[in-house]
């Protein structure tokens, strides 16, 4: 099985023309026609519904369950609860490696929050179910909650994000802070938020002796795969997961959630097929969130507005019963040039289910912050916050000093403003008003993530036809992967996309990684692109051995792959098609599977980012302080774009995100009991049409040969984080009033203007 070497040509050079091409979803006819089957749209025959039963108090034990009452109800079938339910393999407290989180799933009466899951009915109707579950009218022994930034006594965690130190220093933070000539010393806060994708979670879960079947929607496969063979003890081999499509992920599909465990679960008790899925008040709890943070930013700056000093420091929660903590400080790691820059948390442990991945962990809640503390520091220096940052941003990564494309973030810097029209901004705020009499403020933000990459595996086949197949587990919530990835295939198969099968979303198919940290294309892509290049010389050894081909004997030439047909690299004169090569050979068709994977070198050389600047235009009502964002533009290098399309619409995606995190988004709690008191969309406020301005986005133009061996960059997480400081920043400049406490509400800005 070839090993893909990221920083080698090829030895089968191919030209394609699917890679760069605006090509609209494979899968949107299937979705806009309702033909796409999601996970709960499965229904096997005898099944079941099932539906948990949750807790209403965040801290405490459940003294009982009226379960007999439940049973008696017409069509329940059973209830479990935390003394009747199968048995699992481990403790499901155990962890057995850095992505495995403990979950609830019946194991004790003990509560630890609000909406966790404290019994599972079983029913034949979704009525029943529901009716039943009401039935158990819990009764609690209730301690005091433990809630937000002050809960209880702080400490530094041992990681923060995955397995990232909780401090980086570098320089002297104190003397670089006693030398500037100004400073700022501020405090930003940020709430928890959490997921709302359009498909809540489910799974549909049928037990054939010790065969497992399930659908679900999944941003791991086989991460899933591996979390349901350990806990129930069966081999790998004996589980089948199908997740063709998702209806939005934002991380917290990423890992096998608690109420999944418990709908496979639910299905060995009956032994019927059994469908779970969550309501979405039940969302907010046992699947994971962002946890929200205090930050304190102090920086420093010469008197000619250069950075002296860079001090970040952030606390954020976790729950009590587990390990993860938003790694909201290390925003501050990339960006600009200080020679003196510290990086720290510290958290508290709250009553809630454990904060997760969402959609940028840390650099949406670190970034806000820092762009906002940024601009503050522009004003000081009496400096344009552009000028400022064009003067400051770093040309090197300033911790561990490796380069990076910092060239690509200058020209997103430029690009951005001249389409914004950046240079008629005055300096001070509250000069702009539009002919309504509103107050018009225009702010920017400096956009990053890092380019991540993992490891995925790919089949590829050549078939007499002359069409092919790529095989891959991977997976689309809404991204276009299956669009892109099909781009790819064709391109490294030599054949136009609609001769190319391609098969994904289902854990039979071979590994794909995650779909996360923005890093499937470019994970996925490399394991396809060399499984294309495997295939591709499967099919050359055949054409350059036998003595019937054109082709013979142009092994040390090389061949190149393009519409079909193979063609000697010295003389494309020469050439046949794929068909006649397997035709004369006899066989059917040729297959070969690529890996894909990071390339340490690479790593240790260099650091990999993606970058972009967004600009923002508000509109204040002076008298109200209703806020509403009348235009964005983004400007975003992010290296190879495989489907202008598919990378337009995510960076819209995130542009709009962070629209909400600056101005909507917020979940409330409860302070006595711990309860999310806004666990729905009707009260959980995130952008609906009417909020999301005209928005722009540039794709600046990049070729970073060093971050994999297709130059491919994420981009779905990257638009979040400039465009919540931007509009942070807007606001700023349109009344003058600097809110650091957000989402921003209209009773700052009254009651301070």
């Amino acid at each position: 099985m070839p090993e893909l070497n990221l920083t080698s040509t090829p030895a089968h050079l191919r030209h394609g023309s699917n890679i760069g091409q605006p090509l609209t979803r494979r899968d949107g006819i299937l979705k806009v026609t309702g033909r796409a089957t999601y996970a709960a749209d499965n229904h096997p025959p005898g099944m079941l519904f099932a539906v948990m039963a949750v807790s209403s108090i965040s801290r405490g034990r459940v003294v009982s369950l009226d379960v007999a009452a439940a049973k008696r109800h017409p069509g329940v079938v059973d209830v479990m609860t935390h003394d009747h339910k199968p048995r699992l393999a481990i403790d499901p407290e155990v962890k057995t490696n850095p992505f495995v989180f403990r979950m609830e799933v019946l194991q004790s009466n003990e509560v630890r929050y609000a909406n966790q899951p404290i019994a599972v009915v079983i029913a034949e109707t979704l009525e029943a179910a529901t009716e039943g579950a009401v039935l158990l009218a819990p009764r609690y022994e209730v301690q005091p909650a433990r809630v937000g930034l002050d809960a209880g006594e702080s400490f530094v965690p041992p990681v923060v994000g995955v397995g990232n130190p909780a401090e980086h220093r570098h320089g002297d933070i104190e003397a670089g802070l006693a030398s500037a000539e100004k400073q700022i010393d501020a405090i930003y806060e940020t709430p928890p938020q959490y997921h709302n994708a359009m498909e809540p979670h489910a799974i549909v879960a049928s037990w054939d002796g010790d065969n497992l079947s399930v659908d679900m929607p999944t941003q791991g496969l086989m991460l899933s795969l591996a979390r349901i063979a350990e806990l129930f003890g069966i081999a790998h081999d004996k589980i089948h997961i199908r997740s063709p499509f998702l209806g939005g992920g934002f991380g917290s599909k990423g890992l096998m959630a608690g109420p999944q465990v418990l709908g496979v679960m639910a299905a060995k008790l009956v032994g019927k097929p059994v469908k779970l899925v969550l309501r979405r008040e039940q969302m907010y709890g046992p699947v994971g969130h962002r946890a929200p943070t205090r930050q304190r930013l102090r920086i420093g700056a010469d008197g000619e507005g250069r950075l002296a000093a860079l001090d970040h420091h952030a606390r954020t929660v976790s729950s009590t019963f587990d390990d993860f903590y938003e790694p909201a400080a290390d925003a501050s790691h990339t960006l600009y040039a200080a020679p003196a820059i510290r990086t720290s948390h510290d958290a508290v442990r709250v009553n809630s289910g454990t904060p997760l991945f969402m959609r940028a962990p840390g650099e949406a809640t670190g970034s806000i912050a820092l762009e906002s503390a940024i601009d503050e520091m522009a004003w000081a220096c009496g400096m344009d916050p552009l000028a400022f940052r064009l003067k400051n941003y770093a040309e090197v990564e300033p911790i561990t000093g490796k380069p990076f494309s910092s060239k690509a973030l200058r020209a997103c810097y430029e690009q951005g403003a001249a389409r914004f029209g950046w240079t008629k901004r005055p300096l001070r705020p509250r000069q702009m008003r539009d002919d309504a009499g509103l107050l018009v403020g225009w702010g920017m933000g400096t956009a990053t993530f890092p380019a991540l990459m993992f490891q995925a595996e790919a089949r590829a086949v050549l078939r007499r036809d002359g069409s092919g197949a790529m095989e891959i587990g991977a997976h689309d919530m809404g991204q276009g992967a299956w669009t892109a990835l099909a781009q790819i295939a064709a391109d490294e198969l030599g054949l136009d996309i609609d001769r190319v099968e391609f098969k994904a979303g289902s854990s039979d198919l071979p590994d794909a990684g995650i779909a996360g940290g923005s890093a499937h294309t470019a994970t996925a892509g490399a394991a396809i692109r060399s499984a294309g290049a495997a295939v591709i010389a499967k099919l050359a050894d055949l054409a350059t051995s036998d003595e019937r081909s054109p082709l013979f004997g142009a092994g040390n030439a090389g061949v190149i792959a393009r519409d079909g047909r193979l063609l000697r690299r010295d003389d494309e004169s020469r050439g046949e098609s794929y068909s006649d090569i397997l035709a004369r050979a006899g066989v059917a068709e040729v297959e070969a599977r690529g890996t894909g994977a990071p390339n340490p070198a690479a790593m240790e050389e260099y650091a990999m980012h993606a970058h972009g600047a967004v600009f923002a235009e508000v509109k204040v009502d002076p008298e109200l302080g209703q806020v509403r964002v009348t235009r964005m533009a983004g400007a975003f290098a992010a290296g190879r774009i495989v489907n202008p399309r598919m990378v337009q619409s995510q960076l819209f995606g995130g542009m709009i995100w962070g629209l909400s995190f600056a101005l909507h988004e917020e979940a409330i709690t409860d302070r006595r009991t711990g309860r999310i008191m806004n666990a729905n969309l009707g009260e959980y406020h995130i952008p609906v049409n009417a909020d999301v301005p005209p928005l722009d986005v540039i794709t600046v133009e990049e070729h970073d040969p060093h971050v994999n061996a297709l130059g491919i960059k994420g981009v779905g997480e990257i638009g979040i984080t400039g465009s919540a400081g931007a509009v942070a920043n807007a606001v700023w400049h349109a009344t003058g009033v600097r809110v650091r406490r957000f989402p921003i509400r209209i009773e700052e800005l009254l009651t301070r203007r």
